[in-house]
């Protein structure tokens, strides 16, 4: 069964707003066996509408339309489906109750004609309830294709999908099981990890596809297949995993549709009843973000400081300003004093430091842009690794946080 996405509206050809929804009905139609063949965004004009959904049912057995549902003249999407379909639109009762109710008790200017009119639909139609909002869903079947119109706010159509048209479409159509498992790694390239598995990746039977997700100092390798067998093809995806574990088990941290390295980080510190500390300052709190983004962290982590200006590392953090005259602020050994300066000022077993040249100039230091030292002081001691991270501002922020969090996992992985 394969199904094509198309969202409707000018707001997102000109970047106003950013599509989510494709990606919440993809992940969501593969989990129950659905494969999205295309993601098509037209604008708001009918003869855009009409040709998108022309050239999708040559495509695609289900048709899935967000978006241009709207009370105002611009959206009419219903109108060309109407066109589309021989279809009239006529007024559905249970949707104009709902459409009233909610003026009445939510919204303080008087309901309108145009509001009113939310309650149009297609004849052919089967009226999907819109419980938080004022635009229904529409499923339409005809020439043994299925199309599904929902509004584009996000929150009404993830009720609508989640309430209405995933249960119907598992009810209506006998559907394979799509599976796909992602393995973490961190800490060497992608040509470097192919080199390494090239024997392994050969021997995969070719209902399972490998895909190479590089991004920013780390590598996901996507295994995806799909059938009737569920648990079959689970058990042999699960095989060529464990598998891989001889070959790279010591960059791979886990897998994505279980944990990321944050969440990593976070189960083993709390197993080990450890502590975290921060000291930033290329990274600019970043890596705290990273790190708070997990709940529960303020279990093991007790806070960090984010000192940018080289003022604060010798005001908050202590390091001596001699260290900084004879080394550079962006240094290795800067970089371990401002760890341990952490380490000692909020009481942890453990503290990361970064101190970098995230460009576009150099600010107060000599390094070359993109060199970045990231500190880390424990229990036995402190180090630090020096990095060159590239010359773009915003990658080398997130390569600079992925490096640290590697060598957090590495080092705390030793007890």
């Amino acid at each position: 069964m394969q199904a094509e996405i198309i969202t409707i509206g000018d707001e997102i050809l000109i970047g106003q707003i950013v599509d989510t929804n494709s990606a919440f009905i993809s992940k969501e139609f593969n989990k129950i066996g659905v494969e999205v063949v295309q993601i098509s965004s037209v604008s708001d004009t009918r003869e855009h509408i009409l040709e998108a959904l022309k050239e999708a049912e040559g495509r695609a057995d289900i048709l899935l339309l967000t978006g241009g549902l709207g009370p105002t003249k611009d959206d009419i999407t219903k109108h060309t489906l109407a066109e589309y379909f021989d279809d009239t639109l006529v007024q559905d009762e249970g949707v104009l109750k709902h459409v009233e109710a909610l003026f009445k008790k939510y919204i303080a200017t008087p309901i309108s004609d145009l509001n009113r009119q939310q309650a149009l639909v297609l004849s052919k139609a089967l009226v999907l309830h819109n419980e938080y909002g004022t635009a229904p869903g529409m499923w339409i079947q005809q020439n043994g294709k299925l199309v599904i119109s929902m509004p584009g706010v996000p929150f009404e159509m993830k009720q609508l999908m989640k309430l209405q048209v995933l249960p119907r479409i598992q009810k209506q159509f006998k559907l394979p099981f799509i599976i796909h498992k992602t393995v973490m790694t961190y800490g060497l390239g992608e040509s470097a990890i192919s080199e390494k598995i090239e024997q392994w990746e050969d021997s995969l039977p070719a209902h399972i596809k490998l895909a190479y997700l590089p991004n920013l100092g780390r590598v996901r390798l996507r295994l995806s297949t799909k059938g009737w067998d569920k648990d079959a093809l689970q058990q042999q995806i699960d095989d060529f995993i464990q598998k891989l574990y001889p070959l790279i088990g010591n960059i791979i941290v886990g897998l994505e549709e279980e944990d990321e390295i944050a969440v990593v980080v976070g189960k083993k510190m709390s197993e080990l009843k450890l502590t975290l500390a921060l000291a930033e300052s290329c990274t600019g709190g970043k890596l705290a973000e990273h790190l708070t983004s997990v709940p529960g962290a303020s279990s093991y982590f007790k806070g960090g400081v984010v000192s940018y200006a080289t003022q604060s590392k010798v005001t908050m953090l202590g390091v001596h300003q001699k260290l900084i005259d004879e080394h550079s602020v962006v240094s290795a050994q800067v970089a371990e004093a401002m760890a341990v300066g952490a380490r000692k000022i909020l009481n942890a077993d453990y503290a990361l430091s970064t101190t970098g040249n995230a460009g576009p100039t150099k600010g107060d230091a000599d390094a070359e842009i993109g060199t970045v030292y990231i500190g880390i002081a424990t229990p036995n001691g402190v180090y630090s690794e020096k990095f060159n991270l590239g010359n773009h501002r915003v990658r080398v922020v997130q390569k600079a946080v992925n490096k640290a969090m590697e060598i957090l996992l590495g080092e705390i992985s030793k007890n």
